[in-house]
């Protein structure tokens, strides 16, 4: 879900940087209710040496505002790479990810072919995009 209409409202602007991230939500696995069955939209997914059962929330954030532009919820077992093209706004010049968004090139190609990947690779040194710097 893309946020534009409250931007307007607001005036607030968005610059072409955005950083994507996802959090799990956490819930009960119990099926205390009418029909005595568990929720389909949750599911489970292990982080680390811990499982979780529950939804999973992406987000996009604008990299220079830091406003939420965007919002998607998920069954707690997708990775976070299959909902990067629902968290970007089509104007983005910079994208920057966890290692989870690294390797998305054509998603971000799709949706401004200008724009440059500074995902993090899994491993790699975090460095700052201008100078090349370790941070």
């Amino acid at each position: 879900m893309l946020l534009p209409s409250i931007w307007k409202q607001t005036a607030c602007k968005v610059s072409k940087g955005t950083i994507v991230d996802a959090t799990l939500i956490n819930a009960p696995t119990v099926t205390k209710n009418k029909s005595k069955t568990r929720d389909l939209d949750r599911h489970q997914t292990k982080k680390g040496k811990q499982w979780y059962f529950g939804m999973k929330a992406h987000i996009g954030v604008d990299s220079k505002t830091k406003l939420i532009h965007s919002v998607a919820t998920t069954p707690a077992h997708v990775h976070d790479s299959q909902v990067l093209g629902d968290l970007l706004h089509g104007e983005e010049t910079r994208l920057w990810g966890d290692s989870a968004y690294a390797g998305q090139q054509s998603v971000l190609k799709d949706n401004d072919p200008k724009a440059k990947d500074y995902t993090q690779a899994k491993g790699a040194q975090k460095c700052s995009p201008k100078s090349g710097q370790r941070l």
